[in-house]
Order: C-alpha cells, then structure tokens, then sequence
C-alpha cells in the first residue's frame, strides 16, 4: 500500500511538472480573419531563383546621423536602421542556409556584402518569429558579443537562452506590449502567421510585427503574415509611418493565410497609413514556387495602382530616407547572363 502511495505521488509529481512546463499556443483572433485575394497571379516568367548573381552594394554606415533616417536591407527580412542616432537590426539572417543545419536546405542566392562582424554597434535586435529564415542561430550567437539589447516576440527569448545569449539582455514582448531603446519607442504588434522550428513545438511561440517611433519618425516592420483586421488596428493606434517594411514574398496559394501576396502587402501599407513602403521578403532564399523577381515587380505595379510611394534599394545599398526614393526597378537587368558585383 505505502509502495502503491509513493508511485501514485511520483505520477502526480511528475505530472504537475508537465503542466508547468507546459507551453502557451498561440493564434490569430478569427474576428480579424479576412480572405484576401482569391487567385495567386503570376506576373514573371523567370524560375524560382536567378540565372545569375544579383548586384550586391558596399552599406555606408558612416552616414548614420541622429537626424536621419537610414535602411540598409541585407536580402530577405533582413534590414538595419538608423533612427535617432541608434542602430536597429530586425530579423537578422547572414548564415549560408535557412535550414537547421548547413549542409543542407535551402541555399542563398545572394549574399550580404558584409558579415556581422563588420556590422556597426547594435543597439537592439528585433526578432519577429522563431522561422529559421527570421531567427538563425549562428547569426544571433555572432550577434550576441555586438548587440546591447535583444527584442523579440513572445517566446523568442528560450532560443536565445539556450544559444547563450544573457536574460538580462532579453526583453520579450506580447501584442502591443512596448519597450524603449533610448529615445526609441518599440512595440510588439500583432500579425496573422504561425511559429515553430519542429514537429513539436507549432505556434508555442508568439509572431509579431514592430513599429519603432522616434520623436516625429515612426516605422512599421510587418514580419511575415497574412491579411487581416490587424492593420487596421494598428493603423487607428500608430498609423502616419514615415516608412514601411512590408513583406512580400515566399507566398503561395496553398498557405495564403501565412504571407501576403505582393498586392495584399501594398493595401497592408496603405491600411496602416504608410508614406512610403519597401518590399522585402524576397531576393534571397528560395521558399516558394513564385518567380524570384516576382515579388517586387507585383509590388511596384500594385504601388503604382494605389499611388503607394515606393523604394526599391539595391542589396546592402544605404537609403536615406527623405532624400529622393530610389525606385528603378533594378532587378529587371539581372534576369540573364550576369556576375554578382560590389557597386
């Protein structure tokens, strides 16, 4: 009877273990479901990825001053900025593969023109989601003895602790939760997606986008995600940005309700009161059947349509954001027959 007692106490003991470890589940609230775009149009007749290196700039991180504006975008979601005299690194990704080891998965087609080493001081790292194409590994551990301050969704933060990076320099955040970076205001808001780095662990982590403001400037980041009621949400509380960054690529019809089409990400724009709108999410990785050139050809035509006022920044080139948009769209010459270049 003792023996029986103890074995049940061991089972209970064990079981109050798992519930207490037992991970939230996250979702998007189904008021703010929309439908989107019924059909998936293809506009390229280009395949998946480039028949040649894409043009890759020299970043000029000298030209950060506190009264401007800057975006460097480094291929895919992953972009630096200059607010206020700090520097702001969102979803950062240098490594070779989006894929849990190196040796296989998928592969860049592009390249940073610099490695994190050769990045400036980071004041904070913004991380959206846990994907292997927004959060990498061997990025956030190089990161880890540049960058002050890590700023990421809900959930975020047990990778980072496994990876070694200080809970003090942590700082995770829910829907509409805010933390400040100097003069820099952050908040978490939301977004329609999904999270998970296996079979075990789906949407146990929150997803998120950021909007960043600074005195007069603000930024809306949309990480990855879908449309929905959120943007205009976020638009009643924070809209007038000076600049989005808004994803536009990797979708496709069978997840539509994970990624935006390039014209559903325009209207996103337009929904949460940009100015002015950058299409990212493309020109890196291979994660979806589209055309690689895709993405911001839609993006543009759709702009165009909608009277979006639209940069197209070369890879790792720094824009400056007021001074003329630089809108050509580049990528048209680099279809055929080409080599990758540092301009």
């Amino acid at each position: 009877m003792k023996k029986a007692v103890i074995a049940a106490g061991a089972l209970l003991s064990a079981g109050m273990i798992v519930r207490r470890h037992r991970l939230p589940r996250f979702s998007y609230p189904k008021e703010w479901e929309e439908r989107g775009l019924p059909e998936n149009i293809r506009v390229s007749k280009n395949g998946s990825r480039p028949e040649c290196s894409l043009p890759v700039c020299r970043p000029d991180f000298s030209a950060a001053r506190p009264d401007k504006l800057l975006v460097t975008w480094f291929g895919h979601s992953s972009v630096l900025l200059h607010i206020g005299g700090r520097s702001i690194l969102i979803d950062p990704m240098f490594s070779r593969r989006s894929s849990p080891v190196q040796f296989a998965g998928p592969e860049r087609f592009s390249h940073p023109s610099v490695t994190v080493s050769e990045l400036p001081h980071i004041d904070a790292v913004l991380l959206t989601h846990d994907h292997y194409d927004h959060l990498d590994k061997g990025t956030v551990k190089a990161l880890a003895a540049k960058a002050e301050r890590f700023i990421v969704s809900r959930g975020v933060e047990r990778h980072l602790l496994r990876w070694g990076v200080e809970a003090g320099r942590i700082t995770p955040l829910r829907w509409w939760e805010s933390a400040a970076v100097g003069g820099t205001e952050i908040t978490c808001t939301p977004s329609r997606h999904f999270s998970g780095r296996g079979l075990t662990d789906q949407n146990t982590v929150q997803w998120c986008s950021f909007v960043l403001r600074e005195g007069s400037r603000s930024v809306f980041i949309s990480g990855d995600g879908s449309i929905g009621a959120h943007f205009d949400e976020i638009g009643k509380r924070f809209g007038g940005f000076d600049l989005a960054l808004m994803e536009c690529g990797q979708y496709n019809h069978s997840w539509h309700y994970s990624h935006l089409y390039p014209e559903e990400s325009v209207s996103a724009a337009k929904r949460v009161g940009a100015r002015l709108a950058m299409p990212v999410h493309w020109g890196a990785f291979v994660l979806s059947n589209h055309g690689w050139d895709d993405p911001p050809e839609r993006f543009c035509a759709e702009a165009e349509r909608q009277g979006l006022e639209v940069i197209t920044p070369r890879l790792c080139e720094t824009v400056c954001i007021g001074d003329p948009p630089r809108t050509d769209r580049w990528w048209r010459k680099y279809s055929k027959n080409g080599k990758e270049e540092t301009l």
